[in-house]
């Protein structure tokens, strides 16, 4: 009972907060950061660790550079996911533009169905919200449910107030099924982290053994429904670009694992060009592999050749 007291209370701040302006939310925002990065360090340990592993090239100052950086930005991101709540059409369509929207239309104007890779890199939320805004067929976000009924509302709410049909992940196959002759769009957080027991798939990342969901490929290659992936460049604070890249047209055609290889390599190369703008917090590689399955490492000169 009190958690939940507390959390309806947390809910009408963050509501509350949400109708400020950003320019002073992001004056809020340079106060966190001093709070999570100097006071609390909130997993600062988890950040350093990851970074340290994923760029063994780099050193300890340019790491530091990469680490704080991030935080900025980690900042940044919490009080623009505030904003979600009362953000206006207009706003997010100032702030976030697409490329390339074209390659994606011709399938949509033509009843047919595309399926987007995208990460947790930049502002993925308000991507996600703003591609119901863009494309003129209907939009399916993956999303994880919330452990806590009260904000995985509150999220899904926000989330969706745009037109987009969330979805959550154990629904996907029933979802995709239902909408395979209506004009759709399905996106999946490519970078994933799967559970212990279906982590079955390992590649190297980021120079790292990492276990990658299998979700994407299995419904692309079922339904040979063209897949794309979100390019999200930061432009400055607040302002981010979208590129819609094609990285399978023909699923059906592609080997075991081959779209599973494409998507990774392809989030690799963006964290690689700008990496303070992937999610460095969260617990990537907290498992490790028992037992794995055949990989492309003699492919992988001709997988990033295909996404030149």
């Amino acid at each position: 009972m009190i958690n939940k007291i507390l959390s309806r209370l947390g809910i009408v701040l963050l509501n509350a907060l949400s109708l400020l302006p950003l320019f002073l939310l992001y004056r809020l925002a340079d106060a966190f950061y001093l709070l999570i990065f100097y006071v609390v360090k909130y997993r600062r340990k988890v950040v350093k660790e990851n970074l340290y592993k994923a760029f063994p090239d780099k050193n300890s100052a340019e790491l530091n550079a990469i680490e704080k950086e991030y935080y900025k930005f980690l900042s940044s991101l919490f009080v623009e996911v505030i904003k979600m709540k009362s953000i206006s059409k207009n706003e997010l369509n100032k702030r976030v533009k697409f490329k390339n929207k074209d390659l994606v239309e011709a399938y949509l104007q033509n009843n047919e169905s595309v399926l987007f890779c995208s990460s947790h890199y930049g502002n993925y939320e308000w991507v996600c919200m703003a591609i119901g805004l863009n494309f003129s067929g209907q939009h399916f976000p993956i999303y994880k449910p919330l452990s806590s009924e009260l904000f995985d509302n509150w999220f899904f709410n926000m989330r969706s107030k745009f037109g987009n049909k969330m979805v959550s992940m154990r629904q996907t196959l029933r979802a995709v099924q239902a909408n395979k002759n209506a004009a759709s769009m399905f996106t999946f957080g490519s970078d994933q982290a799967p559970s212990k027991e279906e982590s079955i798939y390992w590649t190297n990342f980021l120079h790292q053994e990492t276990s990658v969901q299998l979700g994407i490929e299995k419904i692309a290659k079922k339904t040979n429904r063209p897949v794309s992936y979100l390019k999200i460049n930061y432009l400055k604070r607040g302002y981010y670009e979208v590129d819609c890249v094609p990285i399978c047209l023909h699923p059906k055609e592609t080997a075991e694992f081959e779209i599973t290889e494409l998507h990774t390599r392809f989030l690799e190369e963006m964290i690689n060009e700008k990496p303070a703008y992937w999610l460095w917090s969260h617990r990537r590689w907290k498992y490790k592999p028992e037992a794995k399955l055949p990989k492309f490492e003699e492919r992988k000169q001709d997988l990033s050749d295909s996404l030149a």
